[in-house]
C-alpha cells in the first residue's frame, strides 16, 4: 500500500468529543478559551491570513480546546496555536485537534504541515510531535519568549 492509498488517520479523544471548524465570527470564543488556558489575550498577531482555520473542540456542550492555523506558504500549512483546558488534557483532545487540522489543511491543498512549540512551557506538544512522527526541522532560542522553540513538520 502506498502512502496515498493509506486510510486517513483518526483520533478518538474522550467519548462525545466534537470538533468543529468555525467562522471568524466566533474568534472571540477562541480568544476567551486562549485566555482561560494560557492567561494571554493574544492568539495570533494577524487574522488576515490565507486559509485561516479555526477549530473548536467540545464535549457535552463544554468547549474544551481549540486550534488556529493558516497557510504559511503555497505548500505549507502552519498550526499557529492551540490549547486544551487543563482537566481535559491527556485524554486525546490535542491529538484529535491535530488530526482534524491536518485534514483541513490537506483539503485546502497543502502538502506540508508545521507547528512550533516551546518544550519548557508545553512539554506535551513536544511529546505529541515526536509520538506523531513529525520531524524536527528547526530549534533555537526565541528572545521574545525567552525560551527555546522547536519546529515540527511533516508531509501531509
Amino acid at each position: 500500500m502506498q502512502i496515498d492509498d493509506a486510510p486517513p488517520r483518526t483520533a478518538r479523544g474522550p467519548e462525545g468529543l466534537h470538533i468543529e471548524r468555525v467562522a471568524l465570527e466566533r474568534f472571540a470564543e477562541v480568544r476567551r478559551l486562549n485566555h482561560a488556558i494560557f492567561g494571554d489575550d493574544r492568539v495570533i498577531y494577524r487574522l488576515d491570513r490565507d486559509d485561516l482555520t479555526l477549530l473548536l473542540a467540545t464535549v457535552a456542550g463544554e468547549t474544551v480546546g481549540y486550534k488556529v492555523g493558516y497557510g504559511e506558504s503555497p505548500t505549507t500549512f502552519y498550526s499557529a496555536k492551540g490549547g486544551v483546558v487543563e482537566r481535559w488534557r491527556r485524554q486525546g483532545v490535542a491529538r484529535a485537534l491535530l488530526v482534524r487540522m491536518e485534514a483541513e489543511a490537506r483539503a485546502l491543498g497543502y502538502r506540508r504541515f508545521a507547528f512550533d512549540t516551546f518544550p519548557n512551557r508545553h512539554p506535551g506538544m513536544t511529546v505529541l510531535g515526536l509520538a506523531e512522527r513529525f520531524t524536527v526541522t528547526a530549534a533555537g532560542y526565541n528572545a521574545a519568549y525567552r525560551d527555546y522553540r522547536i519546529r515540527f513538520e511533516r508531509e501531509l
